[in-house]
């Protein structure tokens, strides 16, 4: 893309093209950049979690959803800024992902209603629209936070404001915008304690700057894949998961491990790889770097001869990306969700892994859309798990905090009657299935699952990605950590221990029964050994264990 920008406008166009009013085409080009720029810098973006634990990344988020928007406006070509900012703020709609990604696209909606009826857009228009965007996204969110994303459109807006008033063009209201964002995206630890604590800046906030700074490096004629980047450890790499969501056009997957030469750079390295294929992960161990890639079949020796040039290649691997699919898709028994016929409730749940879906499907689900810590469904791929049942009354359960914006807004572009309970994680979805009335109203059927769903607290042990201390909890990379209802509570260096520490914070004298989902990473015999263990300290809870399948997490315990 970055060549075929710079291809398309010499560096007096690209001045002349926010010096004068700007029509859909430069909307769209401008866009592109926002894109690159944002795309170059996905992986640092993802590694601003505030836990340290693996979960739908930000930056991942982001990009789908500014990719959605940019192929909603490919389709529509249209010279108008009007008909063509509408076309990116539904693309945006239709693929926003995790909360990052919904809010991003109440912003491009907003911005697209205040060039209704316009051809072009002036600088005076140019900043009525960054106000309507400000305005917008805090309205799409019932409880704003500052010190996130709401705060960086929020000051980039005033800067436009001030930027203005001195009749300023539209090229250094831009910069404006730029420098004011910068700025904000620094100051968000003091807004919002938990950054703070966490050392990290706003990551959604930080998406947000790069998609401006991608525009004003378009138009000044620099560089839009020069990035911040940073390597995972060889051990959080996670190549399974690349699988769920292949690219169209990408036949092959390529790992290679190398050794780099001493001039060796990252931010250089994800450039060139950015330019082969996508699904890009490098991770790095003990001076041995490991890189993943997913490549159309004619590309598929060029990331072997790219990283060649740049270090010595220890080991190859090569595999047929529909070819793992479909031994995959054969090795599964098909999931039996419920039937569902005119006038019924029909349940759609989202679900982090095979056995979890299998459960909501036992439980009475209609529809499983397929996603959670690591992959959040978009609200396209939602409305599509339910768009076709022979119902118009629907309940989603998102099963997910990063999930319930979405989902909501799933809700929002469907003609039909839709509910959504915002469950956080599968725990609290399962007690939602349990209080499902088939052939009650939706009002019967949400006031029993809102009830239901508080009635039950969720364990999770995972394992740490970086060190941090939060909560007066201190986290060592590689320790075993709990979460007990979204809160870091324990950490250890075994599994078993970070258990039991959880189950004391847990204060099960209050409880009757626990129910343990074992992740990908588990076998039933591990999980046995760990659950007789506590069956032989907390003698007198029901006990349960099933076969979860959700990556990541070892375990995730239901307690009620």
């Amino acid at each position: 893309m970055n060549e075929k920008l710079s291809a398309m406008l010499s560096e007096a166009e690209r001045h002349k093209l926010v010096d004068s009013p700007v029509d859909g085409k430069g909307l769209m080009l401008l866009f592109e950049a926002g894109l690159m720029r944002l795309t170059a810098n996905q992986p640092y973006v993802n590694s601003l979690n505030v836990f340290p634990v693996p979960d739908g990344d930000t930056g991942t988020n982001m990009v789908l959803t500014m990719q959605a928007a940019i192929k909603e406006a490919e389709i529509r070509q249209s010279e108008n800024i009007g008909e063509m900012a509408h076309a990116i703020a539904q693309g945006a709609l239709m693929g926003a992902r995790g909360n990052s990604g919904v809010i991003l696209s109440q912003i491009w909606r907003g911005f697209a209603r205040a060039l209704d009826h316009y051809d072009t857009m002036d600088s005076a228009l140019f900043v009525r629209a960054m106000q309507e965007a400000r305005n917008t996204a805090y309205k799409g969110v019932v409880r704003p936070v500052e010190g996130t994303i709401l705060t960086v459109i929020k000051d980039m807006t005033a800067a436009a404001e001030e930027t203005a008033k001195r009749g300023a063009p539209l090229h250094e209201i831009l910069a404006e915008i730029v420098r004011a964002g910068d700025e904000s995206v620094r100051r968000t630890p003091e807004l919002l304690p938990i950054l703070k604590q966490a050392g990290v800046v706003d990551s959604g906030g930080t998406g947000l700057y790069y998609i401006f700074e991608g525009m004003l490096r378009f138009i000044e004629g620099q560089p839009l894949d020069v990035s911040t980047v940073v390597a995972k450890p060889l051990s959080e790499m996670d190549l399974q998961n690349t699988l769920e969501n292949i690219e169209e056009g990408q036949d092959y997957e390529v790992v290679i491990d190398f050794t780099p030469t001493d001039k060796f750079s990252l931010e250089n390295y994800y450039s060139g790889l950015s330019e082969i294929g996508t699904s890009i992960q490098v991770g790095e161990g003990d001076g041995l770097y490991r890189m993943h890639i997913h490549v159309p079949l004619e590309k598929r020796f060029t990331p072997i001869e790219y990283t060649e040039s740049l270090g010595t290649i220890k080991k190859v691997a090569m595999e047929n990306l529909q070819d793992q699919v479909t031994s995959r898709k054969d090795e599964k028994e098909p999931i039996k969700l419920a039937p569902v016929t005119l006038g019924q409730i029909a349940v759609v749940a989202v679900s982090p892994g095979d056995g979890i879906s299998r459960i909501f499907a036992s439980l009475g689900a209609a529809a499983i859309v397929t996603g959670g810590q690591t992959m959040n469904p978009s609200v396209r791929e939602i409305v599509a798990a339910f768009e076709n049942l022979p119902t118009d009354k629907i309940i989603i359960l998102p099963n997910n905090k990063n999930i319930i914006l979405a989902a909501q807004n799933a809700a929002k572009v469907s003609v039909k009657n839709i509910v959504v309970i915002p469950t956080r994680n599968a725990p609290q979805g399962f007690a939602a299935m349990l209080r499902l009335i088939p052939d009650g109203t939706l009002e019967e059927n949400e006031e029993a699952m809102l009830e239901a769903i508080q009635e039950v607290h969720t364990g999770e042990i995972t394992t740490a990605t970086r060190d941090v201390t939060i909560d007066d909890v201190e986290v060592e990379k590689g320790n075993v950590i709990a979460m007990l209802d979204g809160k870091l509570v324990y950490s250890n260096h075994t599994l078993e221990g970070a258990l039991f520490g959880l189950l004391e914070k847990a204060n099960l004298d209050a409880f009757e029964r626990l129910t343990f989902f074992y992740g990908e990473e588990m076998t039933p015999n591990q999980v046995n050994q760990l659950v007789d263990q506590v069956r032989e300290k907390y003698p007198d809870l029901d006990i349960e264990v099933h076969e979860g399948g959700q990556p990541y997490y070892q375990l995730i315990i239901a307690i009620e």
